[in-house]
């Protein structure tokens, strides 16, 4: 009975830990999953940790292979030239550009398609130097575990699952051993009290057991014929890795972090950013510059460096949205996380995940202790009621 006490309290303990996924009570009394409720925090304290290593976020973005980024940037836009130009046109100066002669338009689009490398790697190396500026991680982070609250239970499962599973069966054999102990003290003093008492410290001290064994102890020891350390430390390694392509693919996707680029916090500086590289493409060609204002007024030539402001940021969600590209990216962004985490001290990597579980871990043993007791109860009304 101790062992079915110790697997199930161990079981519980971890379905405790990942559901509900939202909180599900009454006012102030209810549950919610141990890591949807902490997933910002440790996603933030894993941010901290691996940009700790680098410094900021620019010394990151200086191992993704920006030029990789401007060369995707150019091949997705060069093709399209003509339909932007033509969109961009058709909004500042329809009529004009519909009854200009097609050697001319030819010209623009030629033209056009002659600045656009320059101009790229000079923008993707100006992103580069101020990412860290223009990227708020924490915030990004926050609104997509908003958004999906399941993100970080699936992360943990598959990056732990190994664990996981050890945990539950290693409560079968710890309540196994408890309640070899208990057996003969109850046969001795078989008070009504003592299988609800003794049930109760099987199910706390399997929990406080099992939560041990996950992070505990930090470096390899040597026990008698076995070096023990703790479950997740062990496998530092594998379970970076996994966390980090999990995140890479989840989180911190190129497509999601042009997004807050663009439409976070900093998304005007960002504007700017590309404003501040478009006007000398416009500027630079004396001819264009001239031909456009007599064309279309000095007005209209305002108009049409905003329009191709528009166009870009346009473009630009063309560009960082196309899934192949994301998925390309992956493995660039999590070997940049994966080796960074592989290369925590033990105490620092157990931080990323230990704060999940250490504000409610009394409160699991407590969840523990009374299923225990309940089953000691439950065994005590059967030994004495149904067989006697």
């Amino acid at each position: 009975m101790a062992a079915l006490v110790g697997w199930f309290t161990n079981w519980l303990a971890i379905q405790m830990s990942f559901y509900p996924i939202n909180f599900t009570g009454i006012g102030f009394i209810g549950w919610q999953g141990v890591i949807p409720r902490k997933a910002e925090k440790m996603a933030h304290i894993c941010i901290d940790r691996t940009l700790k290593q680098f410094g900021d976020l620019n010394a990151v973005y200086r191992k993704m292979e920006p030029q990789r980024i401007a060369e995707q940037v150019i091949a997705q836009v060069s093709p399209r030239i003509d339909e932007y130009v033509d969109e961009v046109m058709y909004e500042v100066q329809p009529v004009l550009w519909d009854n200009l002669p097609i050697f001319l338009r030819n010209r623009v689009y030629e033209w056009t398609r002659e600045q656009l490398p320059h101009t790229v790697e000079l923008l993707v190396e100006d992103f580069g130097d101020d990412l860290d500026e223009l990227v708020d991680l924490k915030a990004l982070l926050s609104r997509e575990l908003r958004r999906h609250p399941d993100l970080m239970n699936r992360i943990f499962k598959e990056a732990g699952s190994v664990e996981l599973r050890s945990v539950v069966n290693n409560g079968a054999v710890i309540g196994g051993l408890l309640g070899a102990i208990l057996a003969p003290i109850w046969a001795r003093y078989p008070e009504m009290w003592f299988l609800p008492l003794g049930g109760f410290g099987v199910g706390f001290l399997t929990n406080w057991i099992a939560i041990n064994l996950i992070f505990r102890p930090l470096h390899p020891r040597r026990v008698l014929f076995w070096n023990l350390q703790g479950l997740f430390l062990q496998r530092q390694s594998e379970i970076s890795e996994t966390w980090a392509w999990l995140v890479a693919e989840e989180l911190l996707t190129v497509e999601k972090v042009a997004d807050a680029m663009i439409n976070g916090h900093h998304g005007d500086r960002t504007r700017a950013i590309i404003q501040k590289h478009l006007r000398p493409m416009l500027d630079s060609s004396l001819i264009m510059k001239i031909t456009a204002q007599v064309a279309i007024g000095m007005s209209g030539y305002t108009n049409l460096k905003k329009a191709m402001n528009n166009q870009a940021l346009h473009a630009t969600y063309d560009v960082f949205g196309n899934p192949g590209f994301n998925k390309e990216r992956i493995p660039v962004v999590a070997g940049v996380l994966g080796d960074q985490m592989k290369s925590l001290k033990p105490a620092e990597f157990q931080d990323i995940l230990r704060p999940a579980f250490r504000e409610e871990e009394f409160q699991l043993m407590l969840v523990g202790g009374l299923f225990g007791a309940l089953a000691g109860g439950l065994q005590y009304l059967i030994m004495n009621h149904l067989l006697f």
